[in-house]
């Protein structure tokens, strides 16, 4: 699966994890960089997305790897399904350890939605721990109700693989247009989730917030306070469990919807710069 780029587009090729899993991982290299950043992506979409952010990095001296989850994109496998309940934890741990053996110091973590979850809860596990972690409308909290939740937990018990629509709506992403319709026509998305999937997402966002005051890593906080797909206040929750740590740097962005870094223009440059102004300050 190794695949030689053309100039400005990722480098593919295969990671094998513990349980034999197959990941797709897209690597945006720079030459003699001494920072790098690791993405981890969104519920239903997929690394190739984070091509724009990728280039952004790189042009600030970073490299970049990002990977598909298992589930998603051009990784192998039943859509949005996972074999154990802490298989994106894990397969973070062990994506993060190998990218960290290559570079000369172990790389910020970026985690977009899902993404972000899975960031944070593996940083609070003490899986990983990066040097700063940049968390993009994680999904600490959803817009699903209760009973919905409730349902979802019995059936990770009895039918865990079950497809299921996940139910984000793709207008919701952006106010750009062009991100909508590349949303929605992208063949690589997926629409589905599976039980045990989503009793992961709303088990892991609550344990989260439960745990903010243990947040041990300098941490950068991005909220879309207009997000549809995720409910902003369980990220509102979980700055205010963290406050105390004196780690977290919190941005909320009121009118911007969930994906910050495409969003329609100023949002996403007021967006980026928040970051690269945060990067400028915990950079060693």
């Amino acid at each position: 699966m190794d695949q030689v780029a053309a100039a400005g587009e990722a480098e593919r090729h295969e990671q094998v994890m513990a349980d034999g899993q197959s990941l797709c991982v897209y690597d945006w290299p720079l030459p003699g960089a001494r920072d790098a950043v690791l993405i981890v992506h969104g519920l239903g979409e997929h690394a190739g997305r984070y091509g724009e952010l990728a280039r952004w990095f790189q042009a600030r001296g970073y490299a970049v790897r990002s990977y598909d989850q298992r589930g998603h994109g051009r990784t192998p496998g039943q859509r949005a399904a996972l074999r154990q309940a802490d298989d994106l934890l894990a397969d973070l741990a062990m994506v993060y350890a190998i990218y960290s053996a290559d570079l000369p110091r172990p790389p910020l973590l970026l985690g977009h939605s899902m993404g972000g979850l899975v960031a944070l809860r593996t940083v609070l596990d003490g899986r990983v721990t990066p040097p700063a972690l940049v968390l993009s409308s994680p999904a600490l909290r959803a817009h699903t109700p209760t009973w919905l939740q409730r349902l979802a937990h019995g059936l990770a018990r009895v039918l865990p693989n079950l497809p299921l629509n996940n139910g984000l709506p793709a207008d919701g992403t952006s106010h750009d247009p062009r991100v909508v319709a590349a949303y929605r026509s992208d063949p690589l998305r997926t629409a589905q989730v599976t039980p045990r999937m989503a009793d992961f997402i709303f088990g892991a966002g609550a344990a989260c917030i439960a745990d903010a005051a243990s947040l041990r890593v300098p941490t950068l906080l991005l909220v879309a306070g207009s997000d549809r797909l995720v409910d902003a206040s369980g990220s509102r929750d979980f700055a205010n469990g963290a406050w105390a740590t004196q780690q977290l740097t919190t941005r909320f962005f009121d009118t911007l919807y969930h994906e910050l870094f495409n969003e329609a223009e100023p949002g996403r440059s007021q967006v980026l710069k928040q970051l690269g102004d945060w990067l400028g300050r915990v950079r060693v």
